[in-house]
């Protein structure tokens, strides 16, 4: 039977981008099989390494939910479509001093943030002041730059013609005429047998079809010597040469560079429509936080947190807001609740501990769609919505933080400014020195180092030493459906700093 197997939209990019998968197969199991014969990097999403299909999906036919102990037994009609949904794990459960009861998978966090999340809308702003910002709509150009024929060259306006034949040892004499300078309109005829001085960028007079460089001539009583040939339309700038009207000069979504500003200025577009900022309200909590700058001492240690989150944020193209709480229960209510932001970020306080809070209080607040995270580091990582806000429950362990920020928080930030949700970190595929350890049914950030073009790997576990990210190239991911990459393998190294590999 023809029929169509529908994904969801945190699994499409497995399949080339497609939602759609077109089969032919007589049962829902036969149609998902295919799907992955198709497609083969949906396998180690949909069916664990006996075969089965994952416990976090469910499978629905003719809007009934088909049983996975009935998804071989179920015949397809012609036209069926077999929808996945994936079943969001977390929820509401305190689970302090208990544990997790379940975790979600990574693909359902990511899906669970971005939810309902859009570029945030258009605000004009000064030519001057838009490089960095986000362009939030193609601009055309209204003009020709230059609007006018102009010379690239000092020297002299010319008839091409006039100057054939000419050297150093049989010069051409022409005839000194009227001077053109830039911002002054061209007046009068470059008739045959004259020049006229121009400067660069200065309109060339009508008759002239070049400009003859001022080191190929001498000037002297009223007349040039031509000591060289000019070619017609040598060293002249011709109208629309660097932008033409109705040319499209940038493009949506683009983060404007220093270079743009000035273009945009120089085809006088403005104002300039860019994606708003969004407000990003950082808050980190705990009695044993200093604040930066401070010296850490006894027991109490810095919040590092915070200015690597803030730095993320600006990063990411959001404007952070820091909100530095003691344990204090009322104070987080308040700070969850106050409006203002966009995006919410929490930086501890979200695991299992006695004085783990902000779950809880988010869920009280508004909805604790996941806690808990099958990855390693930042398995505590939880994911909610306070009045439609959406609120990212990161660990306090710095790594744990950096990880979760960038797998969850980084891409819903990045999609509010308008930026291309993926990670901004530069790839390269490299082999593996020695056998990068996992296992099944988690997602793995490995940090790992380049030397000598191959890839060492550095630590899995250890959320709270934050020196082996700085000393690392970058990081490996290990998908939820491997146990590793085996010595000599391939690997997908994504670089904190191309600078640094060596």
């Amino acid at each position: 039977m023809l029929a169509t197997v529908r994904l969801p939209s945190s699994l499409d990019k497995y399949a080339g981008g497609r939602r759609l998968i077109e089969v032919t197969a007589a049962t829902v199991d036969g149609a998902l099989r295919q799907a992955v014969e198709a497609h083969p990097d949906l396998r180690i999403r949909l069916f664990d390494d006996s075969g089965g299909l994952h416990p976090h999906l469910m499978v629905f036919c003719r809007d009934a939910e088909v049983p996975r102990r009935d998804l071989a037994a179920t015949a397809l009609e012609e036209g069926d479509q077999v929808d996945l949904l994936i079943a969001i794990a977390g929820g509401a459960d305190d689970v302090r001093m208990r544990g997790f009861r379940q975790r979600a998978s990574v693909e359902e966090a990511s899906s669970a943030a971005l939810d309902g999340v859009g570029p945030l809308l258009a605000e004009p702003i000064g030519v001057t002041e838009c490089a960095g910002r986000v362009l939030a709509g193609d601009v055309r150009s209204e003009v020709n730059v230059p609007g006018f024929r102009r010379a690239t060259m000092d020297g002299f306006s010319v008839r091409a013609a006039d100057t054939f034949g000419a050297s150093a040892y049989n010069p051409v004499i022409l005839n000194l005429v009227g001077p053109s300078m830039p911002g002054v309109s061209a007046t009068g005829l470059i008739e045959t047998g004259a020049a006229g001085r121009i400067m660069t960028g200065a309109p060339v007079p009508d008759g002239a079809d070049a400009v003859l460089r001022a080191e190929d001539a001498l000037e002297t009583d009223g007349r040039v010597e031509v000591r060289a040939p000019v070619a017609p339309a040598k060293n002249v700038g011709r109208v629309g040469e660097d932008v033409e009207i109705g040319a499209t000069v940038l493009s949506r979504g683009r983060r404007l560079l220093p270079q743009d500003a000035g273009l945009l200025a120089s085809i006088g577009h403005h104002p300039v429509l860019v994606h708003r900022r969004p407000a990003v309200r950082i808050i980190v909590s705990g009695d044993e936080l200093l604040a930066p700058g401070e010296r850490p001492e006894g027991s109490k240690i810095v919040d590092s947190n915070s200015p690597m989150l803030a730095a993320l944020v600006l990063r990411d193209g959001g404007c952070p807001e820091i909100v530095r709480l003691p344990d204090d229960e009322q104070a987080m209510r308040d700070a969850l609740s106050r409006a203002g932001a966009d995006v919410i970020v929490t930086a501890g306080a979200a695991s299992v501990g006695t004085e783990d809070r902000v779950p809880v209080i988010v869920d009280e607040l508004g909805e604790l769609i996941v806690h808990g995270v099958a990855m390693r580091p930042s398995s505590p990582t939880g994911v909610g919505r306070i009045a439609g806000i959406p609120v990212l429950l990161l660990p306090g362990n710095p790594v744990s933080c950096l990880v979760a920020y960038d797998f969850f928080a980084g891409p819903v930030i990045r999609r509010m400014a308008g930026l291309p949700e993926k990670w901004p970190y530069p790839s390269v595929q490299l082999p593996l020195e020695q056998r990068l350890v996992s296992q099944i049914g988690r997602t793995d950030y490995a940090r790992v180092r380049i030397e000598n073009g191959r890839v060492r790997p550095l630590a899995i576990s250890g959320a709270s030493v934050l020196s082996s990210v700085t000393s690392a190239s970058g990081f490996v991911v290990v998908p939820a459906g491997l146990e590793g990459y085996a010595q000599g393998t391939g690997v997908d190294v994504y670089l904190y700093d191309p600078a640094l590999v060596r």
